[in-house]
């Protein structure tokens, strides 16, 4: 016997099952994720999000073409396929449309079907969904404005509320006590290097900005609740590895060596909220391995 939550991990579920739901989990995933670019946009440009904030004018302006303005017609809002069939270009002017919003939205849809095939069918493979688009929105945004919003950290903090409380059994390996330790065991010593080199960056550079920004502590403060101390010691160390070599590659490209750290961090948590635990037990189990027991 099996029950719902190991369904798609069970011999006895069929494979026309299985993909039937990666399939419309990916087409959910790619719709939610079409919502996402609209959130990257206009959040930090102060604009309407489904009727909130913005001036009157940004609530009544439809979705529109960048360049020329022009109103885009419903068959072009199909998530990921419109941009396929437009080719990239608006149906109007013919300028390009940038490829990050099918990027985005498809991001979200694979993201989504992964979730769901590590961690089955539960409760906590739908809350992780909602993490990775919150993810998501953070990386990008603190991408384009180097800038992290608390609102989307809060909503992370507010998700561990319903693991600890009403979904220990699924969650048994993360503790109230492994919470609370792993809030603090990362954003303290990112906030202490923050602070620390904060004015011997701005004696040397004569800018005023930290190695680690506030912002960046306060995230893993978030994830370190909603993770545990185990997976988030695991994320950030995913995380600052992703930021190194991304770091490179930002330097070779642009000749700028600041970077966003945000959307690295986002995917060492992201790993990590999937295999977190498991990482860390095969690295804790190396020297047993190394001694042959």
């Amino acid at each position: 016997m099996f029950g719902f939550e190991d369904m798609l991990h069970s011999e006895f579920t069929e494979l026309p099952f299985k993909i039937m739901f990666y399939v419309i989990i990916f087409l959910f995933g790619i719709c939610i994720g079409s919502f996402l670019n609209v959130v990257i946009l206009r959040l930090p440009a102060g604009e309407s999000i489904l009727g909130i904030g913005g001036t009157k004018e940004d609530k009544e302006k439809a979705s529109h073409c960048m360049t020329c303005g022009a109103k885009i017609r419903p068959i072009d809002l199909i998530p990921v396929f419109s941009w396929l069939m437009l080719r990239g270009k608006c149906h109007s002017c013919g300028q390009k449309i940038s490829p990050r919003y099918p990027i985005v939205e498809a991001l979200n849809g694979l993201l989504y079907v992964l979730t769901f095939y590590v961690l089955d069918i539960n409760v906590k493979s739908i809350i992780t969904c909602v993490l990775m688009s919150f993810l998501i929105v953070i990386g990008f945004i603190d991408w384009d404005t180097k800038d992290i919003y608390i609102s989307m950290l809060v909503v992370i903090l507010v998700l561990a509320v319903p693991l600890h409380l009403f979904y220990s059994r699924e969650y048994e390996d993360v503790t109230l006590k492994s919470r609370i330790i792993g809030a603090f065991i990362i954003s303290v010593p990112f906030f202490l290097i923050g602070e620390i080199s904060r004015p011997i960056i701005r004696r040397k550079f004569e800018e005023d900005f930290r190695a680690i920004e506030l912002g960046d502590s306060l995230m893993m403060f978030a994830a370190g609740a909603f993770l545990g101390t185990q997976a988030v010691i695991v994320s950030t160390f995913i995380g600052v590895i992703a930021a190194a070599v991304g770091g490179i590659i930002v330097k070779a490209v642009t000749k700028d060596s600041k970077f966003a750290f945000g959307p690295f961090l986002a995917i060492g948590i992201a790993i990590g909220s999937l295999w977190g635990p498991q990482i860390a037990q095969w690295y804790l189990n190396i020297p047993e391995r190394l001694s042959g027991n």
